[in-house]
């Protein structure tokens, strides 16, 4: 063997040796642990009862009616408003020329605290009025005496108590006679704001 063969041989058993030292020093404990996590959604579910709110026959100028309903959060999350849009349709009797105005600004919709003090108004208007307003106008005439309830909280109920009411003008309302209004009421429930959990 020559020289530079045992040279060299003997400079790449000391860099062995020196790794394997210098590895040595570097030796560590290890451990490790696995953690999870769950995110699971809550739910708005907002129902009412009865869902036929009203039906009213053979009615004339100044007939009215009183109905109770209830707004039920079915759902795990508390409710904080409730938003209502109204629609509804007009069908006149057969035969008969189209009516001059609108039958829905002739109902008045009174929105009560309770059932035995009627002059207890939360918010009155007509339907046609109703219908022209964004569902965000109609929560600031009566959301404060809901947001004042505390909404609707998880697996609770409450009742609204409304008046309707075919207003008698003092005119000549005979244009309505045999006309029947359909009224279609739509109520969106809000969720809170977020917080920590």
């Amino acid at each position: 063997m020559g020289i530079k063969k045992t040279l060299s041989l003997g400079v790449l058993t000391a860099a062995l040796g020196l790794a394997l030292i210098g590895g040595g020093t570097f030796a560590y404990f290890s451990d490790s642990v696995e953690t999870t996590g769950t995110f699971a959604a809550g739910t708005l579910d907002l129902n009412a009862e009865p869902t036929a709110l009203i039906n009213l026959d053979n009615i004339k100028p100044g007939d009215y009616g009183i109905r109770t309903f209830k707004l039920l959060n079915n759902g795990t999350l508390d409710i904080e408003k409730v938003l209502l849009r109204t629609s509804y349709s007009v069908i006149n009797k057969t035969g008969e020329p189209e009516n001059t105005d609108d039958f829905g600004k002739h109902i008045k919709v009174r929105f009560l605290t309770n059932l035995d003090k009627q002059e207890d108004v939360i918010y009155e208007t007509t339907l046609y009025e109703l219908q022209s307003l964004a569902p965000d106008a109609v929560e600031n005439k009566w959301q404060e005496w809901f947001e004042e309830r505390g909404g609707l909280k998880a697996g609770t109920t409450d009742n609204l108590i409304v008046k309707f009411e075919f207003v008698d003008n003092g005119e000549d309302q005979n244009q309505f006679q045999g006309d029947s209004l359909q009224l279609k009421w739509v109520f969106e429930a809000r969720q809170g704001a977020g917080e920590a959990k």
